[in-house]
């Protein structure tokens, strides 16, 4: 390879170099003297290209003969910068073992400036704890104590008036960890239900090809329970449908009763439902009802066995002794609805769509405007998410039950916080709440689910097809504990009794401050690959979601004309209140001073799951790339971390990331930049 190809080669790699300084480096890779790079010259020059003096700085100030670092040496840079604390020793030998490429070196127990490197750039050097990878947290609490990684309108791969319908949305919505998948249901041709956005242009697809997807792909990504959201608008007969194509498609893997049969205290927890698919919906009665029934329907389903004759006496029944097909006693405060088995449906379809004409006929079905009914063996695959109206929340304490859930539109959702923030909370750690998103957001748009976490709200639902900053947050917070679709909702949020208001949050909360020190950027993309001859401005913003107080940004000022090792050098301060309930984003961007910033990659997580260090060194920062250097002083500044950056679609930029340094102090302080 020619210097003039070298030169090509690096305008391709988003770097743009001194000339003279490549030259330099060209030379002094080209050993042979041929003007030319061959073999090991090329690597020689690629290693002294992306050679990382602020790596090299931290090493050497840890490494008595700046070759290498012992074992003693590194167990003190653990301890002392990333805060392993008592297991930085066994640590040291693991990371070692792990990363150092060299044989002798591992026989030695020494890390050599490549294996440190390898460390820093690995998940063990990652922003993002390992610790908090796995399933970490108690996941037999009940469903209503977890955020719930939701979907809306699953079946949309596109806007939500002329879009396509696919079972490729459930598909990716699953592998996602999406646990909580939503299927609108429509009577269609043939008597076959059919999905779609009712009242549109959108595509249609099959019911059972739905179920029938879920069932391949509900856990192969988490175990742990999916949530079947129905939205039912189908006939008496096409809700039969339904039923036989969930219980045929689905066997076993449906529940269709309580756990153990009796009726329960409290919901059940995502480890008791293993591998189970819930549906949600509405249900013509209560549980304790349908519990109740079972052993009457057994005996009438005996009773009725092989009397094919059962028929025409019913119908007689029907006439003469109406008021003996509700099992209901006196002293019950509502009114219950009858079980039919099948093959009465014909009969009760005919009554009910007749006036009634008899004292008997208006016993059975009181004077009022006909509605759709709604079919028994759908009803009873409802167990413990039957779906019911909002009204107030007094009107829930006082009416609803544990297992009944409501749903809001985000209007509705964000008025009830500011109006009555600390309610919604208290309802939120006793019910289930499902949130969507509004009707006018027909381009498939979504909003900052942020907002309605901070209330303990669990489902909140996304249009996971639309990529943006919303699913970014989204991703963020369910990216913790195994990616399973379910996180522990916050202590404060899962008490009843609770104080917390999500607009004005108060102690017992114990805020932090965190410091940020971005140093340098490494291999980041283009924004634009078809311009050859561009080269990125890349700047750095940190946000941060969470309670209103606590959302704010701060970005670092450009570097020009690199992308290939760009270096900042600068230190952002944030305090944040609740770090229980914030997430941090990082985001890159070009620098574009005409219109706005091009987004180039972003990281977002959680502020419990970051990994920080402990005190030492300062960074003396102002000096441009190539020549960054760290020091050693009192300032408490400690773990080094890397950024691994995202595309817009959440799809891994590797090798592109960024360097930082974070620090995470308990309480309040001013901005010690």
């Amino acid at each position: 390879m020619s210097f003039p190809e070298v030169q090509r080669l690096l305008h391709l790699m988003n770097v743009e170099m001194d000339q003279e300084y490549a030259l330099q480096l060209f030379q002094a890779a080209d050993t042979s003297q041929s003007g030319t790079l061959e073999g090991e010259e090329f690597v020689e020059f690629y290693k002294a290209l992306t050679k990382r003096p602020e790596v090299q700085e931290v090493f050497e100030n840890f490494s008595a003969d700046g070759q290498k670092l012992t074992l003693l040496e590194f167990v003190d840079f653990l301890r002392e910068e990333q805060k392993e604390g008592e297991r930085a020793s066994d640590l040291a030998l693991e990371l070692i073992d792990r990363y150092e490429p060299s044989d002798s070196g591992k026989v030695r127990h020494v890390l050599s400036l490549d294996g440190f490197l390898s460390y820093l750039c690995s998940k063990d050097g990652d922003v993002f704890n390992p610790a908090c990878l796995p399933i970490y947290q108690d996941m037999t609490q009940p469903l209503n104590h977890y955020y719930i990684n939701s979907s809306h309108n699953t079946y949309l791969v596109g806007d939500q008036l002329c879009g396509q319908s696919s079972v490729e949305g459930y598909i990716r919505a699953l592998k996602r960890g999406c646990r909580c998948v939503e299927v609108d249901i429509w009577d269609g041709p043939s008597g076959e239900p059919i999905v779609y956005h009712g009242h549109t242009l959108t595509s249609r697809i099959p019911f059972k090809d739905v179920v029938a997807t879920v069932a391949q792909y509900a856990f192969q990504t988490s175990d742990y329970p999916v949530i079947l959201s129905l939205e039912n608008h189908c006939t008496w007969e096409q809700q039969q449908v339904m039923a036989l194509h969930l219980t045929e498609i689905l066997g076993e893997q449906l529940l269709s009763t309580t756990l153990d049969g009796l009726l329960p205290t409290q919901l059940p927890s995502p480890e008791e439902l293993r591998r189970k698919i819930l549906v949600k919906g509405k249900k013509l009665q209560t549980l304790e009802e349908d519990l109740e029934e079972e052993e009457e329907e057994e005996v009438l389903e005996s009773q009725l066995e092989g009397e094919q004759e059962a028929k025409p006496e019913l119908e007689a029944q029907f006439e003469s002794e109406p008021q003996e097909l509700s099992p209901r006693s006196k002293d019950k405060k509502k009114d219950k609805v009858v079980m039919c088995p099948p093959f009465c449906m014909p009969i009760c379809c005919q009554i009910m769509v007749q006036a009634p004409s008899s004292k008997h006929e208006s016993l059975l079905f009181p004077k009022q405007k006909c509605k759709p009914i709604m079919c028994p063996s759908l009803s009873a695959l409802v167990v413990y998410l039957k779906a019911v109206s909002f009204h107030s929340f007094t009107h829930s304490r006082e009416h609803y039950r544990f297992y009944e859930t409501s749903s809001f539109s985000e209007t509705k959702a964000k008025s009830l916080i500011k109006e009555a923030g600390n309610a919604f909370v208290q309802h939120n750690a006793w019910q289930l709440s499902r949130v969507y998103p509004s009707g006018l957001r027909t381009d498939s748009s979504n909003y900052n689910p942020q907002e309605l976490w901070n209330a303990g709200c669990q489902m909140v639902a996304m249009n996971v097809q639309t990529a943006g900053l919303e699913m970014d947050i989204c991703d963020g917070l369910f990216r913790q504990n195994g990616g399973c679709g379910y996180v522990l909702k916050p202590d404060f949020l899962r008490d009843t009794q609770s104080s917390f208001h999500p607009e004005r949050p108060i102690s017992p909360f114990k805020a932090q401050t965190l410091l940020i020190q971005v140093i340098s950027g490494q291999q980041l993309p283009k924004e634009d690959m078809t311009k050859e001859r561009s080269i990125v401005d890349p700047l750095v913003r940190v946000e941060i979601f969470g309670v209103r107080p606590d959302t704010t940004r701060q970005e670092t000022n450009y570097v020009e004309n690199n992308g290939f090792n760009p270096y900042w050098g600068q230190t952002l301060c944030f305090q944040v209140l609740v770090p229980e309930l914030a997430l941090l984003r990082f985001v890159v961007n070009d620098y574009n001073w005409k219109t706005r910033h091009d987004f180039i990659g972003q990281y977002t997580l959680p502020w419990t799951c970051m990994q920080q260090g402990g005190p030492v060194p300062q960074a003396l920062a102002s000096g441009p790339a190539p020549a960054p250097f760290l020091m050693l002083s009192s300032c408490p500044f400690p773990g080094y971390r890397h950024i691994h950056l995202l595309s817009k679609d959440g799809t891994s930029l590797h090798p592109a990331s960024i360097f930082v340094h974070i620090c995470i102090r308990e309480g309040l302080e001013g901005d010690e930049s």
